[in-house]
């Protein structure tokens, strides 16, 4: 009961706070499995753990997390099991036997259990080096006779500190564990060259499911690649498509690195150009005909008549729990912001909602208290609404007024846009058949 209550609460939560998008097989696995996950966003990767299953699992995290109020409360209720980092308390690894021992007896019975083999959250680029904790949970399972498998998720994070930002998850095929398993009597050498194997056969399902770029300078290349990619072939941004690009920017970096250094340039060049208007590729081929123009006029004004009221008075209402969370992150570390203000702005959910109810019944009679009950939830995503269609249509207005003027400036980008996407398809062409061959199962 326990369990099922947090899981649709942070289900949900989650999913408010950022835009999740899930690339999955239509069936989840059965019978032992371990997810294995990169990890570069502390309590909010293993969270949305909800979000791709039903099946209650078992999480495995960092001993100091039992001892926080409310988040040791929470893991020792989800029945996770606590394991001893040398970085913590050197004196207390001994203790990760009897977690080992736990997770095997998991497996053993079927249930499903959740690791971040990096061992550690993280801001890098590109994976850490994975620990060789998981292999040996699942071989010491599958000795006894559990079908282990082992199940990559990638976690993608547009700007993963920033709400309401974009964050893929995308579950690998699974990996089986019992055709690593070393023949009985084999000796320790053996066990310890299974457990290195199947550590790396987990490093090369994790890389097929994330990005792990060389370095956080070549994210905007290949946001921009794949932006010019869409603009050639009429369709939009595909944000899975993004992996595909790294992989291929590693290859072409090496093998020909003179005509990398040339096409970067070009590509980053554009991009600063676009920046200036405010624009992307595909704002390029837009039409601004006078009737289209007027209807987005008279469209956007009435909505802002209309749902201006309604918006300042949600802003009045919840600036207090959207502030403090983002107060409070500001001193927290890059892989851990995110989760100060998802847990803040939950608490303070918790906490303002049934507040700003007893207000309401006190001040107005049952009445009022009744109509803030119902009503807070709606508001607040009407007044979060809002606030990103406002974004949005700013940028829409600054675009017509730069290009929509300026038809020379709009002519000459929409030039250099078709020569580079051009350019771009042609290295897609190369590399696709090396970058998207499926991980060995």
């Amino acid at each position: 009961m326990f369990y099922a209550f947090i899981r649709g609460l942070v289900s949900l939560a989650l999913r408010l706070f950022y835009r999740v998008k899930v690339n999955a097989p239509a069936a989840e696995p059965q019978g032992p499995v371990i997810f294995v996950g990169n990890h570069p966003n502390a309590l909010i990767d293993p969270a949305l753990v909800f979000v791709i299953t039903h099946r209650e699992v078992t999480f495995l995290a960092k001993e100091p997390l039992f001892r926080m109020p409310v988040i040791g409360w929470i893991l020792k209720g989800l029945h996770a099991l606590p394991v001893y980092r040398k970085q913590d308390n050197p004196g207390q690894t001994v203790k990760n036997e009897g977690t080992l021992d736990a997770a095997r007896a998991a497996l053993v019975k079927g249930r499903a259990i959740t690791i971040f083999p990096e061992g550690k959250s993280h801001s890098e680029p590109t994976l850490a080096e994975l620990k060789t904790g998981t292999a040996r949970i699942a071989l010491g399972a599958a000795r006894e006779g559990a079908p282990v498998r082992i199940v990559p998720v990638g976690f993608t994070y547009g700007e993963k500190n920033v709400f309401r930002s974009t964050v893929l998850i995308e579950v690998g095929p699974a990996i089986e564990v019992t055709p690593f398993l070393p023949p009985p009597g084999a000796p320790e050498a053996a066990e310890k060259e299974a457990s290195r194997q199947l550590t790396e056969r987990i490093a090369s399902g994790l890389k097929a499911v994330t990005l792990n770029l060389e370095q956080w300078e070549d994210l905007p290349l290949i946001h921009m690649a794949e932006q010019l990619y869409a603009f050639r072939q009429g369709e939009q941004a595909d944000r899975e498509r993004l992996k595909h690009w790294a992989r291929g920017l590693q290859l072409f970096r090496a093998e020909q690195p003179e005509r990398f250094a040339q096409v970067r340039s070009s590509l980053m060049s554009f991009r600063r150009r676009l920046e200036l208007v405010h624009a992307d590729p595909k704002d390029l081929t837009l039409v601004y005909k006078s009737g289209l123009v007027t209807t987005f006029v008279v469209k956007n004004l009435v909505a802002l008549c209309l749902g201006l009221p309604l918006f300042a008075l949600g802003v009045a209402l919840f600036i207090l729990p959207y502030q403090v969370p983002r107060l409070a992150s500001r001193n927290a570390e890059l892989d851990t912001q995110a989760t100060v203000k998802f847990l803040g702005a939950l608490l303070m959910t918790l906490l303002w909602w049934p507040g700003l109810t007893v207000v309401a019944w006190l001040l107005g009679g049952w009445s009022w208290g009744v109509v803030a009950l119902v009503g807070i939830p709606p508001l607040a995503l009407f007044t979060l609404y809002f606030s990103e269609r406002w974004v949005v249509l700013k940028r829409d207005i600054g675009v017509f007024f730069t290009l929509g003027s300026r038809a020379r400036l709009k002519a000459l980008l929409l030039q250099d846009g078709e020569r580079l996407s051009a350019e771009v398809e042609k290295l897609a062409g190369e590399y696709r058949p090396r970058v998207e061959q499926p991980a060995p199962s």
